[in-house]
């Protein structure tokens, strides 16, 4: 799937996130590259970020720079409505009766579904060369960010592939969920930027994010710590001591964070007012990358992601499977066998992860935790 760089921007409701990803968008655009950010976020507060009315189509905010409010609710009252009657029609020509009909096409999650799929298409168009979206609040996104793979998965049960065959309209669903999946997946093409305000609570949030993220097979290619108490050579008046002590205790908490990832953590002082237009966000920008690209290193990361799986022969025809995980030492973590695969939970986000041939007649007879992820060593069973 050929198209646009997509940079996703997320985080925990209030950090900014918003308006780091309209700056950015606007620090692209003034370089040269013509630029659509969309938000995707219910909220839409994206227009107010560039004092603009928005619509669902893409308008130009500057030169090179174009936005657009992503209507989720529109896209189902067009596109999947159609689809639910077919697949209501082929089911029910199948013997089901009219309310079993009814009741297999309901589908959870498809405005947020078609809203990422409506993403993928203005990516698809090859108008913009990047495509900047403002997502929703960190866990609304990653439930967004799994559900090209649960839907998949759906209909893979729910529909053997001789029926998905008959059903054209089932079949066009089901490549359309492997293209975003592999879109999705692919370090070249997308990543996310976390967007994180440095207090512990929001901190713990972003390194469960990580984690989910990992587990999902989705680049996260740096973290971005936004409003910090400003420094200055002096503070006078009664508020200094507050200023100081506020400042020591952000710093305190970034360096935490930098210690626990090998991930950039890029500082943004806080503003005395937000910034609304593109100029102010050119201002903003400024302040975050400096003279550098957005999409370079250390901002852009490395598009050079490690395999998420990693097997290594040991002695006595044992074998190490690491799973590259960003865990930390309060995550919560449950392995379960399920036949040939392996089903891993971490802080409540679940994936199953097909275990290598080699390890199909072998069992965990070991498991850790170090810098490289969670270690599991295999025995041979019996």
């Amino acid at each position: 799937m050929a198209g646009a760089r997509i940079l996703l921007f997320t985080g925990k409701g209030g950090v900014g996130k918003t308006t780091l990803a309209a700056a950015t968008a606007a620090r692209l655009a003034v370089g040269g590259r013509k630029v659509l950010v969309a938000s995707a976020d219910p909220a839409h507060s994206l227009g107010d970020v560039f004092g603009l009315p928005l619509t669902n189509e893409p308008s130009e905010v500057d030169t090179c720079l174009y936005a657009a409010h992503v209507d989720a609710r529109g896209l189902v009252d067009k596109a999947w409505q159609d689809l639910r009657a077919q697949l209501r029609s082929w089911l029910a020509g199948a013997g089901l009766d009219e309310l079993d009909a009814e009741e297999l096409t309901v589908l959870p999650g498809v405005d947020e579904l078609l809203a990422l799929t409506e993403v993928a298409r203005l990516a698809r168009l090859g108008l913009w060369e990047v495509v900047v979206v403002d997502c929703g609040p960190t866990a609304e996104t990653l439930r967004l960010l799994a559900l090209p793979e649960a839907v998949a998965s759906y209909v893979d049960r729910l529909f053997m592939p001789a029926m998905r065959a008959e059903a054209s309209s089932l079949a066009r669903l089901a490549e359309h969920l492997g293209e975003l999946r592999r879109l999705l997946t692919d370090p070249r093409l997308t990543s996310v930027r976390l967007v994180l305000t440095p207090e512990r609570l929001v901190v713990a949030e972003t390194r469960r994010t990580l984690a989910a993220l990992a587990l999902r097979g989705i680049r996260v290619d740096s973290l971005v710590a936004n409003r910090l108490v400003p420094r200055a050579r002096v503070w006078h008046g009664p508020a200094a001591g507050w200023l100081r002590t506020r400042r020591a205790e952000q710093d305190a908490v970034l360096a935490e964070l930098a210690a626990s990832t090998t991930l950039d953590v890029h500082l943004v002082e806080h503003r005395p007012a937000e910034p609304v237009g593109t100029a102010q966000l050119l201002e903003l920008a400024a302040g975050l990358y400096g003279d550098a690209d957005p999409l370079d290193a250390p901002y852009g990361g490395s598009a050079d992601q490690r395999s998420l799986l990693d097997l290594r022969p040991l002695e006595d025809d044992a074998f190490e499977l690491t799973i590259a995980l960003p865990l930390t030492d309060s995550a919560e973590l449950d392995l379960h066998r399920v036949g040939d695969d392996l089903a891993v939970t971490v802080d409540g986000v679940r994936r199953v992860v097909a275990l290598p041939v080699l390890l199909r007649r072998h069992v965990v007879a070991d498991a850790f935790v170090d810098d490289r992820g969670l270690v599991l060593r295999f025995e041979e069973q019996g």
